[in-house]
């Protein structure tokens, strides 16, 4: 399905722009019909994109369900910065997993609802990329298979970002990590490796699957809204730069999202039993170096002599992507 988007030039900033959209069309931080589920005093980075995206992604879910929700969340950065014990940042109920069994937790959780005849509370669990693609995987992968009604959003921000910046199955080729080659002819992560499980959760033909960024919050709230009018399976992958761990400035958050967006680095798509259904299509495909030259984490790509190889591999990768999904607008 495709969808009615607002153009950047018809926006402009948050403070001019929201006055030449209808109400229902302003981007806003605060109202009076938010939950507020994520709420303010937690410890997020300054320009944190997990944050961003948790904070409207639960929001929505939560209007969605009138308010009966309850989340299961992983350990990783998203648990440590929310959850200082012995305060928090959630208003709402909210249960911290191990950091690999957050899928199983929220299963539990939705046949408890089920047994006690609580057709009406849903379940939500979120992880990042290192707690959904790697340790907790099998567990994920078991929601999908079972059917199990609940949503599933992975907030991936390319790497174990809370213990140190270490490589994660969704970190990208050529970025430099705590745990990835610093130094020799190919400096980064290698080729080949890690998972793409947005791809991986349309193979088990789940309901519905989809990918967003915090470049476009109102794209994240429909797509949440929507896995919330569904039951069963659900699979949202959100795109949240980390400027600490990428080495990028704090301010460049959104900048970020929407360049990967727009070279092709990171699709956006909706998928249902399998089969794509729609696409978020971009009105001119940038270079991938435009992406990749604000991050320090690709910094040794663009030094007195730039790997241009390299450089070629990953735009390619990104081509393969305009191509696999038809990204390019008329």
């Amino acid at each position: 399905m495709e969808q009615s988007l607002v153009k950047f030039y018809q926006t402009g900033t948050f403070t001019v722009g929201n006055r030449l959209l209808a109400p229902e069309q302003r981007s806003v931080q605060a109202g009076a019909a938010r939950s507020n589920s994520l709420n303010s005093g937690h410890r997020a980075c300054q320009g944190c994109g997990e944050a961003l995206g948790a904070r409207y992604a639960i929001d929505a879910a939560m209007a969605a369900t009138n308010g009966q929700l309850i989340a299961a969340n992983a350990t990783g950065c998203l648990e440590v910065f929310s959850t200082p014990y012995p305060e928090t940042s959630w208003q709402m109920p909210w249960v911290h997993s191990l950091f690999g069994n957050a899928a199983a937790v929220a299963t539990g959780i939705a046949a408890a609802m089920k047994a006690k005849g609580r057709s009406d509370v849903r379940v939500v669990a979120q992880g990042g990329d290192g707690g959904t693609t790697d340790i907790g995987f099998g567990c994920l992968s078991g929601m999908f298979e079972r059917n199990d009604d609940v949503l599933y959003i992975c907030y991936d921000n390319e790497a174990y970002m809370n213990t140190g910046v270490q490589r994660s199955s969704a970190t990208p080729p050529a970025a430099r990590t705590a745990t990835t080659m610093s130094v020799g002819p190919h400096p980064g992560n290698e080729f080949g490796q890690g998972k793409n499980v947005p791809l991986i959760a349309m193979a088990h033909e789940i309901p519905y699957v989809a990918t967003a960024t915090v470049a476009d919050l109102r794209d994240l709230e429909y797509k949440v809204t929507k896995a919330m009018s569904i039951h069963g399976a659900r699979y949202i992958h959100i795109f949240v730069p980390c400027p600490l761990g990428w080495g990028a400035a704090s301010h460049d958050t959104i900048k970020l999202s929407r360049l990967a967006v727009e070279s092709g680095v990171f699709p956006v798509f909706e998928a249902e039993r399998g089969e794509v259904t729609g696409v978020l299509k971009i009105r001119r495909q940038i270079p991938v170096e435009d992406y990749l030259r604000p991050q320090k984490r690709f910094a040794h790509l663009f030094g007195k002599k730039p790997d241009v190889a390299t450089l070629a591999r990953l735009q390619a990768r990104a081509d393969r992507n305009i191509r696999r999904f038809g990204l390019l607008g008329e």
